[in-house]
């Protein structure tokens, strides 16, 4: 009978032992495997779609439920607790770091990658060079028309177009090239990255500005080219552009810092209980991550760079 209470109760034990190591619901994924939703700004979708591509084949148990959003969306989601993963241009900001201060939690923002701005027009406008004064002068409404920017014959007016009212492009913008100084009547956003290469490539006259990544080339491997259905401007800081100091948003010019509009892109990460979000957080920044940045045309910041410079006869 001893013998027989003795088993029990290290049933027992065991049993509660083993409740004990089970996650809480909803905290049950590892760094390989399990469900979880990220929040991601929508001007990296393309970037994001294949580093989940990637690592989803290298991790099957693993399930990445991306929800593609502007850059509002995304930070709120995260405040919300209903993602633990960001990707943004942004960090967060002292109110909101002090936010989860509070509840005792301490987000990590790590930088994975520079991307450039491109400002982007119809094919059939002439217009491929244009200075960050002039670009700043079009969206105060001092620039109207493209022949004031003394390029091209056209009197055609400039419509400026942006992706989303809350996008994180339109909001580097302001805060980095407008200094806050509200837009003209001429600026307007669509909803979408891809709808601004769409109303561009139908409308003469539209400027349109978009992340690199959904202009580049996919199929050269060597990001040395762009798609065809737009023009891409070449940007220049000089007060006047010209062919030799103006740039587009090559990798090299972006490693370089040629190219004017250039912003960095992180992760934001709520993970305490370092399960899934890190996971594939490590493997973003880990060298098969990398690489699929290196070749989504922005510039890795994990990896070490070499630039070749090469003198043409």
């Amino acid at each position: 009978m001893k013998n027989i209470n003795l088993i029990i109760v290290l049933g027992i034990i065991a049993t509660l032992m083993s409740c004990n190591n089970k996650k809480p619901a909803g905290e049950s994924d590892t760094l390989s495997s399990g469900t979880i939703k990220i929040a991601v700004d929508e001007t990296f979708k393309p970037i994001i779609e294949e580093e989940l591509q990637v690592f989803s084949a290298m991790n099957p148990e693993a399930k990445i439920i991306p929800i593609f959003c502007d850059e509002v969306e995304a930070i709120n989601l995260l405040m919300k607790d209903s993602v633990r993963f960001v990707v943004s241009s942004r960090t967060l900001t002292p109110s909101e770091t002090e936010f989860f201060n509070k509840k005792k939690f301490f987000p990590q923002a790590i930088r994975i990658a520079a991307d450039g701005l491109a400002l982007i027009t119809n094919k059939e406008n002439k217009d491929s060079l244009i200075s960050i004064s002039q670009f700043k002068d079009v969206l105060a409404g001092k620039i109207t028309k493209w022949n004031q920017l003394g390029y091209s014959s056209s009197n055609g007016d400039i419509n400026v177009v942006f992706d989303n009212p809350n996008s994180s492009t339109i909001h580097y913008v302001i805060d980095s090239i407008c200094n806050r100084v509200p837009f003209s009547k001429n600026v307007s956003a669509l909803k979408k990255n891809s709808e601004v290469v769409e109303y561009v490539s139908k409308n003469v006259n539209a400027l349109g500005v978009v992340g690199a990544n959904w202009v580049i080339n996919s199929a050269d491997t060597t990001n040395l080219s762009f798609i065809n259905d737009v023009r891409i401007m070449s940007v220049s800081k000089d007060k006047i552009a010209e062919t030799t100091n103006s740039y587009k948003p090559y990798q090299a010019y972006l490693a370089l810092d040629r190219y004017p509009l250039i912003r960095n892109v992180y992760i934001i990460l709520n993970d305490p209980k370092s399960g899934l979000p890190t996971g594939f957080s490590s493997f973003i920044t880990g060298f098969r991550g990398q690489r699929i940045i290196l070749k989504s045309g922005l510039l890795p910041v994990m990896a070490e760079l070499r630039i070749v410079n090469v003198n043409e006869e």
